[in-house]
Protein backbone atom coordinates (compact mmCIF):
# COMPACT_ATOMS: atom_id res chain seq x y z
CA UNK A 1 0.00 0.00 0.00
CA UNK A 2 0.94 3.49 -0.59
CA UNK A 3 0.75 4.64 3.26
CA UNK A 4 3.22 1.92 4.37
CA UNK A 5 6.14 4.39 4.91
CA UNK A 6 3.59 6.34 7.04
CA UNK A 7 2.08 4.12 9.26
CA UNK A 8 3.89 2.70 12.01
CA UNK A 9 4.26 -1.21 12.66
CA UNK A 10 5.37 -2.19 16.20
CA UNK A 11 8.04 -4.01 16.66
CA UNK A 12 7.26 -7.30 17.96
CA UNK A 13 3.83 -9.00 17.81
CA UNK A 14 2.91 -12.62 17.02
CA UNK A 15 1.41 -15.15 14.50
CA UNK A 16 -2.38 -15.39 16.20
CA UNK A 17 -2.74 -18.86 17.83
CA UNK A 18 -2.15 -19.74 21.42
CA UNK A 19 -2.67 -22.85 23.38
CA UNK A 20 -5.88 -23.47 26.20
CA UNK A 21 -9.18 -22.22 25.69
CA UNK A 22 -9.66 -18.81 27.96
CA UNK A 23 -9.88 -15.86 26.07
CA UNK A 24 -9.17 -13.63 28.62
CA UNK A 25 -6.14 -14.83 29.87
CA UNK A 26 -4.86 -15.31 26.23
CA UNK A 27 -5.81 -11.72 25.42
CA UNK A 28 -3.98 -10.73 28.75
CA UNK A 29 -0.58 -12.49 27.88
CA UNK A 30 -0.62 -10.61 24.28
CA UNK A 31 -1.49 -7.33 25.23
CA UNK A 32 0.81 -7.64 28.33
CA UNK A 33 4.03 -8.75 25.73
CA UNK A 34 3.41 -6.03 23.27
CA UNK A 35 2.29 -3.18 24.15
CA UNK A 36 2.56 -1.47 21.01
CA UNK A 37 1.47 -4.20 18.99
CA UNK A 38 -1.11 -6.28 20.09
CA UNK A 39 -2.80 -8.98 17.87
CA UNK A 40 -6.07 -10.52 18.66
CA UNK A 41 -5.76 -14.45 19.89
CA UNK A 42 -7.13 -17.69 18.18
CA UNK A 43 -8.03 -20.43 20.66
CA UNK A 44 -8.10 -23.55 18.50
CA UNK A 45 -7.78 -25.92 21.46
CA UNK A 46 -11.56 -25.27 21.97
CA UNK A 47 -12.47 -27.24 18.78
CA UNK A 48 -14.23 -26.88 15.33
CA UNK A 49 -14.89 -23.49 14.77
CA UNK A 50 -12.12 -21.77 16.67
CA UNK A 51 -10.26 -23.66 14.59
CA UNK A 52 -8.75 -21.70 11.32
CA UNK A 53 -10.39 -22.52 8.91
CA UNK A 54 -13.87 -22.38 11.15
CA UNK A 55 -13.12 -19.36 12.71
CA UNK A 56 -12.65 -17.63 8.94
CA UNK A 57 -15.42 -20.02 7.70
CA UNK A 58 -17.80 -18.11 10.50
CA UNK A 59 -17.07 -14.81 9.05
CA UNK A 60 -18.69 -15.22 5.67
CA UNK A 61 -21.44 -13.55 4.53
CA UNK A 62 -24.21 -15.48 2.97
CA UNK A 63 -21.60 -18.35 2.65
CA UNK A 64 -22.15 -20.75 5.57
CA UNK A 65 -20.33 -24.07 6.61
CA UNK A 66 -20.71 -27.13 8.82
CA UNK A 67 -18.62 -29.67 10.26
CA UNK A 68 -18.34 -33.34 8.17
CA UNK A 69 -15.70 -35.79 8.77
CA UNK A 70 -13.81 -35.21 6.27
CA UNK A 71 -13.41 -31.42 7.32
CA UNK A 72 -15.23 -28.00 6.55
CA UNK A 73 -17.90 -28.22 3.83
CA UNK A 74 -20.45 -25.68 2.56
CA UNK A 75 -23.64 -25.46 3.30
CA UNK A 76 -26.96 -24.06 2.66
CA UNK A 77 -27.60 -21.92 5.80
CA UNK A 78 -26.18 -21.38 9.19
CA UNK A 79 -26.02 -24.63 11.73
CA UNK A 80 -24.43 -24.68 14.89
CA UNK A 81 -21.37 -24.89 13.85
CA UNK A 82 -21.45 -21.14 12.20
CA UNK A 83 -23.10 -19.82 15.34
CA UNK A 84 -20.01 -21.63 17.47
CA UNK A 85 -17.78 -19.99 15.79
CA UNK A 86 -19.46 -16.79 15.87
CA UNK A 87 -19.47 -16.75 19.60
CA UNK A 88 -15.68 -18.07 20.39
CA UNK A 89 -14.91 -15.03 17.71
CA UNK A 90 -17.28 -12.65 19.82
CA UNK A 91 -16.06 -13.68 23.27
CA UNK A 92 -12.69 -13.36 21.91
CA UNK A 93 -13.13 -9.72 20.88
CA UNK A 94 -14.49 -8.80 24.54
CA UNK A 95 -11.75 -10.16 25.83
CA UNK A 96 -9.77 -8.61 23.51
CA UNK A 97 -11.79 -5.02 24.10
CA UNK A 98 -11.51 -5.37 28.05
CA UNK A 99 -7.36 -5.44 28.05
CA UNK A 100 -6.98 -2.84 25.28
CA UNK A 101 -9.28 -0.04 26.90
CA UNK A 102 -7.44 3.41 25.78
CA UNK A 103 -4.90 1.82 23.26
CA UNK A 104 -3.47 3.76 20.91
CA UNK A 105 -1.52 2.25 17.77
CA UNK A 106 -1.66 -0.93 16.09
CA UNK A 107 -3.20 -3.77 16.34
CA UNK A 108 -3.15 -7.04 14.09
CA UNK A 109 -6.30 -9.17 13.44
CA UNK A 110 -5.78 -12.38 11.31
CA UNK A 111 -7.70 -14.29 9.18
CA UNK A 112 -7.52 -17.18 6.62
CA UNK A 113 -7.00 -15.81 2.78
CA UNK A 114 -8.98 -16.52 -0.28
CA UNK A 115 -6.62 -19.26 -1.77
CA UNK A 116 -6.12 -20.98 1.94
CA UNK A 117 -9.91 -21.17 2.46
CA UNK A 118 -10.83 -22.58 -1.38
CA UNK A 119 -8.00 -25.20 -0.73
CA UNK A 120 -9.98 -26.38 2.87
CA UNK A 121 -13.41 -25.89 2.48
CA UNK A 122 -15.45 -28.61 0.46
CA UNK A 123 -18.55 -28.19 -1.86
CA UNK A 124 -21.33 -30.61 -1.53
CA UNK A 125 -19.79 -33.27 -3.74
CA UNK A 126 -16.70 -33.61 -1.01
CA UNK A 127 -14.32 -31.58 -3.84
CA UNK A 128 -12.95 -28.12 -1.93
CA UNK A 129 -13.66 -25.41 -3.72
CA UNK A 130 -10.50 -25.02 -5.50
CA UNK A 131 -11.87 -27.42 -8.07
CA UNK A 132 -14.47 -24.90 -9.61
CA UNK A 133 -13.24 -21.17 -10.33
CA UNK A 134 -17.07 -20.17 -9.79
CA UNK A 135 -17.02 -21.22 -6.06
CA UNK A 136 -13.83 -19.56 -5.70
CA UNK A 137 -14.94 -16.51 -6.50
CA UNK A 138 -18.15 -16.35 -4.34
CA UNK A 139 -15.90 -17.62 -1.66
CA UNK A 140 -13.62 -14.31 -1.90
CA UNK A 141 -16.46 -11.62 -2.81
CA UNK A 142 -18.05 -13.44 0.58
CA UNK A 143 -14.82 -13.20 2.74
CA UNK A 144 -14.12 -9.43 1.55
CA UNK A 145 -18.03 -8.32 2.69
CA UNK A 146 -16.89 -10.48 5.96
CA UNK A 147 -13.73 -9.16 6.57
CA UNK A 148 -14.52 -5.60 6.17
CA UNK A 149 -17.62 -6.02 8.64
CA UNK A 150 -14.86 -7.61 11.19
CA UNK A 151 -12.86 -4.63 10.61
CA UNK A 152 -15.51 -2.01 11.29
CA UNK A 153 -16.38 -4.19 14.64
CA UNK A 154 -12.70 -3.99 15.60
CA UNK A 155 -12.10 -0.46 15.01
CA UNK A 156 -15.90 0.47 16.95
CA UNK A 157 -14.18 -1.70 19.79
CA UNK A 158 -10.86 -0.02 19.88
CA UNK A 159 -11.12 2.81 18.48
CA UNK A 160 -8.09 4.64 18.86
CA UNK A 161 -6.28 1.30 17.07
CA UNK A 162 -4.58 1.54 13.92
CA UNK A 163 -6.16 -2.60 12.73
CA UNK A 164 -3.53 -4.28 11.01
CA UNK A 165 -5.28 -7.11 9.00
CA UNK A 166 -3.12 -10.55 8.22
CA UNK A 167 -4.14 -12.84 5.97
CA UNK A 168 -2.91 -16.64 6.66
CA UNK A 169 -2.03 -17.99 3.34
CA UNK A 170 -0.53 -21.78 4.46
CA UNK A 171 -1.76 -23.06 1.13
CA UNK A 172 -0.99 -20.69 -1.14
CA UNK A 173 2.21 -22.77 -2.42
CA UNK A 174 0.43 -25.89 -3.35
CA UNK A 175 -2.49 -23.78 -4.89
CA UNK A 176 0.48 -22.01 -7.26
CA UNK A 177 2.08 -25.77 -8.11
CA UNK A 178 -0.81 -27.58 -8.40
CA UNK A 179 -0.28 -29.69 -5.56
CA UNK A 180 -3.80 -29.23 -3.76
CA UNK A 181 -4.65 -33.04 -3.22
CA UNK A 182 -8.63 -33.85 -4.70
CA UNK A 183 -11.20 -35.84 -2.50
CA UNK A 184 -10.07 -39.05 -3.16
CA UNK A 185 -6.48 -38.08 -2.42
CA UNK A 186 -4.80 -39.78 -6.25
CA UNK A 187 -5.09 -36.71 -7.90
CA UNK A 188 -4.39 -33.07 -7.42
CA UNK A 189 -6.04 -29.82 -8.72
CA UNK A 190 -4.61 -28.20 -11.23
CA UNK A 191 -2.47 -24.74 -11.15
CA UNK A 192 -4.01 -21.94 -10.57
CA UNK A 193 -3.08 -19.37 -12.99
CA UNK A 194 -0.60 -16.67 -10.99
CA UNK A 195 -2.60 -13.68 -12.65
CA UNK A 196 -5.54 -14.96 -11.18
CA UNK A 197 -4.28 -15.51 -8.07
CA UNK A 198 -2.53 -11.87 -7.76
CA UNK A 199 -6.25 -10.60 -8.32
CA UNK A 200 -8.08 -12.46 -5.79
CA UNK A 201 -5.33 -11.49 -3.34
CA UNK A 202 -5.16 -7.94 -4.50
CA UNK A 203 -9.67 -7.90 -4.35
CA UNK A 204 -9.30 -9.08 -0.74
CA UNK A 205 -6.83 -7.12 0.37
CA UNK A 206 -8.27 -3.84 -0.87
CA UNK A 207 -10.96 -4.44 1.48
CA UNK A 208 -9.09 -3.00 4.68
CA UNK A 209 -8.90 0.54 2.39
CA UNK A 210 -5.93 2.32 3.02
CA UNK A 211 -5.14 -0.55 6.14
CA UNK A 212 -1.96 -2.26 5.69
CA UNK A 213 -2.57 -6.09 5.13
CA UNK A 214 0.36 -8.27 5.82
CA UNK A 215 0.04 -12.03 4.35
CA UNK A 216 1.53 -14.89 6.51
CA UNK A 217 2.65 -17.92 5.52
CA UNK A 218 4.68 -20.85 7.36
CA UNK A 219 5.22 -22.71 4.30
CA UNK A 220 8.41 -22.30 2.67
CA UNK A 221 9.08 -20.54 -0.96
CA UNK A 222 6.75 -17.72 -0.26
CA UNK A 223 6.29 -15.54 -3.40
CA UNK A 224 7.18 -12.34 -1.98
CA UNK A 225 6.97 -10.51 -5.28
CA UNK A 226 3.57 -11.54 -6.36
CA UNK A 227 2.30 -10.93 -2.59
CA UNK A 228 3.89 -7.09 -3.20
CA UNK A 229 2.44 -6.72 -6.29
CA UNK A 230 -0.76 -7.81 -4.58
CA UNK A 231 -0.69 -4.68 -2.32
CA UNK A 232 0.83 -6.45 0.64
CA UNK A 233 2.38 -3.79 3.05
CA UNK A 234 4.24 -6.72 5.04
CA UNK A 235 5.08 -10.13 4.73
CA UNK A 236 4.90 -12.80 7.58
CA UNK A 237 7.35 -15.98 7.37
CA UNK A 238 9.37 -18.77 9.16
CA UNK A 239 13.11 -16.97 8.65
CA UNK A 240 14.53 -20.39 8.90
CA UNK A 241 12.87 -21.65 5.77
CA UNK A 242 14.41 -18.86 3.84
CA UNK A 243 17.01 -19.66 1.07
CA UNK A 244 19.94 -17.62 -0.81
CA UNK A 245 17.36 -18.10 -2.95
CA UNK A 246 15.14 -15.77 -1.78
CA UNK A 247 17.78 -13.11 -1.56
CA UNK A 248 16.93 -11.05 -4.31
CA UNK A 249 13.49 -10.91 -3.65
CA UNK A 250 13.87 -10.25 0.39
CA UNK A 251 16.37 -7.19 -1.43
CA UNK A 252 13.53 -5.98 -3.24
CA UNK A 253 10.38 -6.12 -0.87
CA UNK A 254 12.70 -3.69 1.67
CA UNK A 255 13.83 -1.23 -0.83
CA UNK A 256 10.33 -1.07 -2.11
CA UNK A 257 8.84 -0.29 1.50
CA UNK A 258 7.52 -3.99 2.68
CA UNK A 259 7.93 -5.02 5.59
CA UNK A 260 9.03 -8.09 6.67
CA UNK A 261 7.53 -10.24 10.02
CA UNK A 262 10.57 -12.31 10.27
CA UNK A 263 9.76 -15.78 12.24
CA UNK A 264 12.37 -16.30 14.38
CA UNK A 265 11.37 -17.61 17.76
CA UNK A 266 10.53 -21.59 17.48
CA UNK A 267 6.88 -21.65 17.59
CA UNK A 268 6.74 -25.35 20.10
CA UNK A 269 8.60 -25.58 23.15
CA UNK A 270 12.30 -26.02 23.27
CA UNK A 271 15.48 -24.14 24.77
CA UNK A 272 15.57 -20.41 23.06
CA UNK A 273 19.23 -18.38 22.54
CA UNK A 274 19.97 -15.34 23.90
CA UNK A 275 17.86 -12.30 22.01
CA UNK A 276 20.23 -11.19 20.24
CA UNK A 277 20.86 -14.78 18.69
CA UNK A 278 17.41 -15.00 17.53
CA UNK A 279 17.84 -12.23 15.40
CA UNK A 280 21.65 -12.86 14.50
CA UNK A 281 20.49 -14.43 11.01
CA UNK A 282 18.41 -11.25 10.39
CA UNK A 283 21.62 -9.31 10.71
CA UNK A 284 23.56 -11.77 8.56
CA UNK A 285 20.83 -11.59 6.03
CA UNK A 286 21.33 -7.79 5.78
CA UNK A 287 25.11 -7.64 5.60
CA UNK A 288 24.20 -10.16 2.99
CA UNK A 289 22.40 -7.99 1.01
CA UNK A 290 24.36 -4.96 1.41
CA UNK A 291 20.95 -3.22 2.89
CA UNK A 292 21.86 -0.17 5.69
CA UNK A 293 21.63 -1.79 9.17
CA UNK A 294 19.70 1.49 10.14
CA UNK A 295 16.40 0.28 8.28
CA UNK A 296 16.22 -3.06 10.46
CA UNK A 297 14.06 -1.02 12.87
CA UNK A 298 12.06 0.60 9.96
CA UNK A 299 11.67 -3.13 7.70
CA UNK A 300 11.65 -5.66 10.40
CA UNK A 301 8.91 -6.92 13.05
CA UNK A 302 10.21 -9.96 15.23
CA UNK A 303 7.77 -13.07 15.71
CA UNK A 304 7.63 -16.74 16.57
CA UNK A 305 7.95 -18.69 13.15
CA UNK A 306 4.29 -19.73 13.09
CA UNK A 307 1.47 -19.90 15.89
CA UNK A 308 2.07 -21.09 18.77
CA UNK A 309 -1.40 -23.55 19.20
CA UNK A 310 1.33 -26.55 19.89
CA UNK A 311 3.20 -24.76 22.64
CA UNK A 312 2.37 -25.30 26.24
CA UNK A 313 1.38 -22.54 27.83
CA UNK A 314 4.28 -21.26 29.91
CA UNK A 315 6.26 -21.97 26.30
CA UNK A 316 3.93 -19.47 24.98
CA UNK A 317 4.20 -16.95 27.19
CA UNK A 318 8.03 -17.18 27.28
CA UNK A 319 8.35 -17.18 23.57
CA UNK A 320 6.15 -13.90 23.03
CA UNK A 321 8.60 -12.15 25.53
CA UNK A 322 11.56 -13.70 23.79
CA UNK A 323 10.32 -11.89 20.72
CA UNK A 324 9.87 -8.16 22.28
CA UNK A 325 13.44 -8.89 23.63
CA UNK A 326 14.69 -9.60 20.19
CA UNK A 327 13.06 -6.77 18.71
CA UNK A 328 15.05 -4.52 21.28
CA UNK A 329 17.98 -6.27 20.87
CA UNK A 330 18.03 -5.36 17.45
CA UNK A 331 16.93 -2.01 17.61
CA UNK A 332 19.77 -1.11 20.31
CA UNK A 333 22.55 -3.24 17.98
CA UNK A 334 21.72 -3.14 14.32
CA UNK A 335 25.26 -4.25 13.54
Amino acid sequence: MSENSVFRFGPATGVGSMPGGDAREAAKTVVGSFEDFPYLPELPARGPGADMIGRTAGMLVELYARVEPSGWRIGDRPGRDTKRARSWLGEDLDAFEEFTQGYEGPLKVQAVGPWTLAAALELRNGEVALSDPGACRDLAGSLAEGLRIHLEEVARRVPGAQVVLQLDEPSLMAVLRGHVKSASGYRTHRAVDRQHIEATLRDVIGVHGDGPVVVHSCASDVPFALLRRAGAAAISFDFSLLTERDDDAIGEAVESGTRLFTGVVPGTDGPLSDPAGSVMGVRTLWRRLGLNPGLLTEAVTVTPSCGLAGASPDYARTALAHCARAARSLADNPE
